[in-house]
């Protein structure tokens, strides 16, 4: 298939946006990777692209935009099957990844967008206990779904792996600006050792946002919410 059959609309800082990109790198699917400044303004190929969201990621599979990145990755695990799997075959083990990738999209990643927005200390440490809260089970969860091997998917990079993963970026961010550790040997030794194998996958590494960047970019997005109530995608 063509690079150019496959295109992902992405944004470096997003980790949406690296979902996707981490799925077809598991499958190796060439596809062409389009920059959007998203805080500068839409583009007419991502507005045409996702007119109901009018966010990335999305995937153009030949003429065909799929949208929302957990269903993207679904999408890419079903559309090139001859790869390695990503989601579970066991259906009530895929039904307890979805569950945590939900978990994480809804619930465990905006408590940590609250510690950077929260407005007075009270606030601030109860957006702190509510992310440890979500660390001590996914702890939890991945003593279950590992089932001792290396990864949440097993013995590589699955569907829990990409949608908690890609996460990592701005959890280190996070812990930078507040002088603390989240994910620490103490509380969380067993995500502490997932965490540096999945960042160090060849399917990842070329992917993930580097910290000191994404930092950056982070006090220019507080700054922007802080300033305007606007929400960065």
């Amino acid at each position: 298939m063509a690079k150019s059959d496959v295109k992902v609309l992405g944004s470096w800082p997003s980790p949406y946006a690296m979902r996707p990109r981490i799925a077809l790198n598991i499958k190796s699917v060439d596809y062409e990777y389009v920059e959007e400044r998203v805080w500068e303004g839409k583009t007419e190929l991502l507005l045409q692209s996702n007119p109901v969201h009018k966010k990335i990621p999305v995937l153009i599979h030949g003429d065909n935009p799929i949208c929302e990145s957990l269903n993207i990755v679904q999408y890419i695990d079903e559309t090139w099957s001859s790869g390695p799997s990503i989601l579970p075959s066991d259906p009530y083990e895929g039904a307890i990844a979805r569950f945590w990738a939900a978990y994480l999209d809804e619930k465990w990643f905006p408590s940590i967008k609250s510690i950077a927005i929260a407005q007075g200390e009270d606030a601030r440490k109860a957006a702190i206990a509510q992310v440890e809260e979500g660390l001590a089970l996914l702890e939890e969860a991945f003593g279950k779904c590992s089932k001792g091997k290396p990864f949440f998917g097993g013995d590589q990079i699955g569907f829990l792996d990409i949608a908690f993963g890609s996460f990592l970026g701005w959890l280190r961010v996070t812990e930078k600006f507040n002088g603390m550790k989240l994910l620490s040997e103490a509380k969380t030794p067993a995500l502490v050792n997932w965490a540096d194998r999945f960042c160090s996958d060849a399917a990842v590494k070329d992917v993930m946002p580097d910290t000191e960047k994404l930092a950056e970019f982070g006090k220019m997005v507080i700054a922007k919410i802080r300033g305007a109530g606007a929400e960065i995608h």
